[in-house]
């Protein structure tokens, strides 16, 4: 048989990018395949090429029943056959084919969790495609921004939520609306963040109109906030473009649960929190002119804020809240309620009563308590908007911690 062109075998390793040694093995087992085809009557047999010289040594094999050798010889045909040929060639190029997959599979299995750019090129009406180069990141339907414009050949950023075994190869799936993907937005902008002097400690998300970020510093002397927003704002504006505008609100994480909540309600001004903890409820005062903003547009603030602190959020003006300390204070002198504000005996008190109303509130500053408040009802349910659950089923995904 003729040598084999170890030069031609070169240029696949540089081009495939696979390694000489997985060229050759292929070559050897199709080349087994091929010559096994054209001899019936061997049982077995195996081929050995020379790395240096490309010498093909076509070794015959006896075995038994259990597939042990019991012998072997050399058995090189001059030449094999047309048909026979391109089975081998046929059989090289699939074998080929699945080392290139099990490749570029090693390559993206360990990459979970990163963030990969990719040119658009397929969109349909439920699945958009991104051209990595060596392999395709699907983003599926749900993890797409409903109001992004996907458009073939623009430029894209994903976040890799899971990859997969394939027969086609790897299956790569991306996200644009996953909470993680402004992590790493933040973790390429922000040198701080990525030498973990500025931490991320929570992100809240609801894809394409808002997020809010915590963040917290291990040094004194660095402002978490200041560091993502950068001078005159030019690190957080690359996020948000590369975002398509969606609106970010940078937030200092407090280990007080109080004066996070106080925090995460950023733009509005809060002037006390009651915690209750048996509940999981954070009663807000806000001032008269600052309730719409507290609560946001459709309740987005108060969602976004209830669950990046992990608190039902109940929101009141200070109008309201005082009305109903009033109310709960008048009740409790004439004797229809106790100094927790329950209903004694079978008296009907005419507010909604809510034990939580007893609690020591505190101030929204750091580090300072408000005094005992004085006896008094709740006020009666607010409409939906105003109370946030830290777990809003309508959203897709519920905004756990990020990974540090």
């Amino acid at each position: 048989m003729k040598p084999i062109d170890i030069e031609s075998l070169r240029g696949i390793e540089r081009e495939k990018g696979i390694e000489f040694d997985t060229i050759v093995d292929a070559l050897e087992g199709a080349l087994a395949s091929a010559y096994k085809r054209q001899n019936h009557d061997v049982e077995d047999a195996r081929v050995v090429i020379d790395r240096d010289t490309g010498d093909v040594t076509v070794l015959a094999q006896e075995v038994d029943e259990d597939g042990t050798v019991l012998n072997e010889w050399v058995d090189n045909p001059r030449d094999f056959g047309r048909i026979v040929a391109q089975t081998a060639k046929q059989v090289l190029m699939q074998r080929l084919r699945e080392a290139e997959r099990e490749m570029t599979y090693g390559e993206y299995s360990g990459r979970e969790g990163d963030l990969v750019t990719g040119t658009l090129q397929v969109h349909d009406n439920r699945v958009t495609v991104l051209d990595l180069g060596n392999a395709e990141a699907v983003l599926p339907v749900g993890e797409q921004v409903p109001n992004e414009r996907y458009q073939h050949g623009t430029r894209l950023r994903a976040y890799i939520t899971e990859v997969r075994r394939s027969y086609k190869g790897p299956q790569i799936i991306a996200s644009r609306t996953h909470p993680n993907l402004v992590h790493e937005l933040f973790r390429m902008e922000v040198p701080e963040i990525d030498d973990g002097t500025v931490q991320i400690k929570g992100i809240a998300r609801e894809p394409g109109h808002r997020t809010k970020i915590a963040v917290d510093s291990t040094d004194p002397a660095v402002d978490p906030v200041g560091a993502c927003v950068g001078s005159r704002g030019m690190r957080v504006s690359a996020i948000v473009d590369e975002l398509n505008q969606e609106k970010i609100d940078i937030i200092t994480w407090s280990d007080e649960p109080a004066q996070l909540v106080a925090n995460a309600l950023s733009p509005a001004k809060v002037d006390e929190v009651y915690l209750y903890d048996d509940e999981g409820l954070a009663l807000v005062v806000v001032p008269d002119y600052q309730l719409s903003l507290a609560i946001g547009r459709d309740g987005q603030n108060a969602r976004l804020a209830a669950r990046l602190t992990g608190w039902r959020v109940d929101i009141r003006s200070q109008t309201q809240f005082a009305e109903e300390q009033a109310a709960l204070q008048a009740a409790f002198e004439r004797g229809e309620v106790d100094e927790h504000g329950n209903p004694i005996g079978d008296v009907e008190v005419p507010v909604e009563i809510d034990p939580a109303a007893t609690a020591t509130p505190q101030d929204s500053g750091p580090d300072e308590r408000a005094p005992t408040a004085p006896v008094g009802p709740a006020a009666p349910t607010l409409p939906d908007e105003a109370v946030a659950e830290a777990e809003d089923p309508a959203e897709e995904r519920p905004a756990d911690p990020v990974q540090e």
